[in-house]
């Protein structure tokens, strides 16, 4: 019996965010995947002061911030929309 390698038939869910490196962000899916993107690509982010953007929390299908006014999604951090989009 031949195992499917890689991640397929597996939906992304964030575990932990972390801010490691000036100018990046680290995301921890719960499959163990741990993807890091610059905050240029996000900002709505770069907008969140430093101080607070440990205090991140899940909502339906992405993470926020109290002083952020965007959800961001899985599917944005992965950058394929049509393949890990969140259907409720």
């Amino acid at each position: 019996m031949n195992k499917v390698e890689g991640f397929w038939n597996i939906i992304p869910k964030i575990k932990k965010v972390a801010f490691p490196i000036r100018g990046k962000m680290s995301v921890t899916l719960e499959d163990g995947r741990i993807i890091i993107v610059p905050l240029s690509a996000f900002p709505s982010i770069k907008k969140v002061p430093v101080r607070e953007r440990s205090k991140w929390y899940l909502t339906a299908g992405g993470i926020t911030w109290d002083s952020c006014p965007e959800i961001i999604h899985i599917e944005q951090i992965l950058g394929n929309f049509d393949l890990f989009k969140h259907e409720e």
